[in-house]
């Protein structure tokens, strides 16, 4: 959720006159500027705004990044990402640093209510709870994108960045990457957790059984398909060992019920290995309910949500409302507070 009239002077990350790249809070501010820039670029179009009036260059050139291209929704014809250029102003000021700037970075806005992408987003947001965000062009377009760009500047050069709705698209397509022996930097605000609304829950007594039961069914079910399959077709590679060794960095919010389910969901993991019952969760942990329906129907099963490894910050500052708490601006507050958490998957 971006603001819709605020320009960066007003409600930017002005504060951030140096970065210090290997600084891990200056990191994610400029992360998440570049977002924020993919949002305001859709709505200079959509607003004609242009030259001096349009308010989305400042949200890039203030960190030296120049537009590199933009991604084109070829449904809508929205703008739904950008494809960021870093521009040193001093030669070769990074040689000797372990973390440099990136040399590029992919950034994808998420839903805008606007009259012209109202229907497009709304839809691709309903194709997240559905677990089919992977069949649409908008994946595709970025997917694509982003090889172009690893393929010219190598993985190493290259972070993905999203919020919300774009979030999900930067998961999926980082994942996609991570399969291929690529792992990129990813920072993704606010992404979408598709589960059982059971955050709310105060009764952590109450919370934890119904967690518990659930990976139970889970991990039955998914081994009765896992079984079937296996004897219908030659083993495959498992893509949680894939993807283990890539730590996406998630920023969420305990008053955001779209993000909100990934701290639970991490934290159900530690849980049941504490309890001796790691490897139901192992199992359980890989697949969603409709994931698993979706497998003994001959579909794809791999919940789009769902990582194996991560690096969960939580934001610990109070939110009023839902409109900061899903918001981007919090995630360049200077005043931010958050708990970091890593997770990291086990084989075995």
């Amino acid at each position: 959720m971006s603001s819709a009239t605020a320009n960066f002077s007003m409600a930017g990350p002005s504060h951030l006159t140096a970065v210090d790249w290997k600084n891990s809070h200056h990191r994610r501010v400029v992360a998440a500027s570049l977002v924020e820039g993919a949002y305001k670029i859709e709505r200079d179009r959509q607003e004609s705004r242009h030259g001096s009036q349009a308010q989305a260059p400042p949200w890039w050139e203030f960190f030296h990044f120049q537009l590199n291209h933009k991604l084109i929704d070829n449904v809508d014809q929205s703008i739904f990402g950008v494809v960021y250029e870093y521009k040193s102003p001093t030669r070769n000021s990074f040689n000797n640093s372990d973390l440099k700037p990136p040399k590029f970075v992919v950034a994808f806005r998420g839903t805008l209510t606007q009259p012209e992408t109202r229907s497009r987003d709304l839809k691709l947001d309903f194709q997240c709870i559905s677990n089919t965000i992977h069949e649409t062009s908008r994946l595709l377009l970025a997917t694509q994108s982003i090889q172009n760009v690893v393929s010219s500047a190598g993985a190493s050069s290259v972070w993905l960045a999203g919020h919300s709705l774009g979030s999900a698209i930067g998961l999926l397509a980082g994942k996609h990457m991570a399969k291929l022996g690529f792992p990129l930097e990813t920072y993704l605000f606010n992404p979408p957790f598709i589960s059982a609304p059971i955050e709310g829950i105060k009764e952590e007594r109450l919370k934890n059984g119904i967690r518990i039961a659930n990976s139970v069914v889970k991990a039955g079910l998914s081994a009765v398909v896992k079984r079937r399959n296996h004897q219908n077709s030659p083993r495959k590679t498992d893509s949680f060992d894939l993807l283990s060794a890539w730590f996406p960095f998630l920023f969420v919010n305990p008053s955001d019920h779209i993000c909100s389910g990934y701290i639970g969901y991490f934290e159900h993991r530690k849980k049941m290995e504490e309890i001796g019952a790691g490897k139901i969760e192992k199992l359980a942990t890989k697949s969603s309910v409709e994931s698993i329906v979706s497998c003994a129907l001959g579909r794809v099963s791999e919940p789009y949500d769902v990582v194996p490894s991560a690096i969960l910050n939580i934001n610990q500052t109070p939110s009023p409302d839902f409109r900061r708490a899903h918001g981007t601006e919090q995630w360049w507050n200077p005043n931010f507070h958050y708990r970091s958490l890593v997770y990291q998957f086990s084989h075995s």
